[in-house]
């Protein structure tokens, strides 16, 4: 049994993202508590579990119970995987109902008397206690260290442009589409989408209609060492005349403003018309994750274009905009 410890900023969204994942690695969600995810599955889901981009870290899930108490009973009888010295961390999560305070020093003197040293300051193996509604006790395999994403924002790219998805966000909408070949981006903008598809293995594709995005999203994706990649100038709302084949999956982050964004376009009719464009260009079976304002209706139009909702998160950017991330499949 694996955890998974999701972010709490767009938790629905994270927890399918994890959804997806454990779907290419045959394995199932089997709890959640908050944002604590219990996982079924083994080894070979690590490679997918890798990809998250909304989540903590993940582990192998040692001992669940309903006390403090039961938890310490539990850990006496089990023979704990650690590799090294260790150190005992606990996360009191929102919903916590039970008393830790002083559960790392009892759980760390039953680790210890199985022959395992403690080292407070640079453990080998940290052992992770989650308090929700239940107690939970693991060892963390691995932690996404928030500054591999932050280093990748707008600003820190040598071409960019200030609105932007955060690439943790990006990489959600990458895994939520289940690509595991390739993925397009139809209006890739300065390439962020694609940057995050590109870390993950996988060929991208990208189309923008202004030449200087084009270049833009190149000069980005070769900074960080993406090479796999085919972009075009063109149109978004006539792929079919761009490209020969059908595509696995499509992830993108329309532009949600002006006319000079839109290239002197009315927004609604040029969403209907991208929808409607992307629909004839995905495999049968593929997914596309995409970011429409609020005050758009993307199920209806998608729906209209001949998509299936699979999934819908909500999230206020600030008091001007609020936007839904949508999940269709074809």
């Amino acid at each position: 049994m694996l955890y998974v410890e999701i972010l709490g900023n767009l938790p629905e969204m994270a927890r399918d993202e994890v959804k997806a994942m454990l779907e290419l690695a045959g394995g199932r969600t089997a709890g959640q508590d908050y944002l604590f995810l219990k996982i079924e599955a083994g080894g070979e889901a690590f490679p997918y579990l890798n990809r998250l981009g909304l989540a903590h870290e993940y582990g192998e899930l040692i001992v669940e119970a309903d006390s403090v108490d039961e938890l310490l009973e539990k850990a006496r009888g089990v023979e704990w995987p650690i590799k090294g010295t260790f150190k005992v961390d606990t996360e009191t999560m929102a919903n916590c109902r039970h008393n830790v305070l002083d559960l790392p020093r009892k759980l760390g003197a039953v680790i210890h008397a199985q022959g395992f040293r403690v080292n407070l300051s640079r453990p080998d193996t940290l052992v992770r206690v989650y308090c929700g509604e239940k107690v939970y006790a693991g060892i963390r395999l691995r932690y996404f260290d928030p500054k591999d994403f932050e280093g990748r924002k707008a600003h820190h790219r040598p071409f960019f442009r200030p609105i932007s998805l955060h690439p943790r966000v990006s990489r959600a909408l990458v895994n939520l589409t289940k690509a595991k070949r390739e993925l397009l981006d139809p209006m890739m903008g300065a390439g962020g989408i694609l940057m995050e598809a590109g870390f993950l293995g996988l060929k991208v594709y990208g189309v923008d209609i202004r030449p200087e995005m084009v270049e833009g999203a190149e000069m980005n994706l070769r900074h960080y060492g993406v090479r796999d990649y085919e972009l075009k100038l063109g149109d978004a709302t006539r792929l079919e005349e761009l490209f020969d084949k059908k595509f696995e999956a499509v992830a993108t982050d329309p532009p949600y403003g002006t006319s000079a964004t839109l290239a002197g376009r009315r927004r609604d009719e040029l969403y209907r018309k991208v929808l409607e464009s992307i629909y004839g260009v995905l495999e049968p079976g593929g997914r596309l994750a995409i970011a429409f304002p609020a005050d758009f209706d993307g199920k209806a139009e998608a729906e209209r274009a001949g998509f299936e909702l699979v999934g819908r998160y909500y999230q206020r950017v600030h008091k001007s905009l609020e936007r839904y991330f949508y999940v269709f499949e074809k």
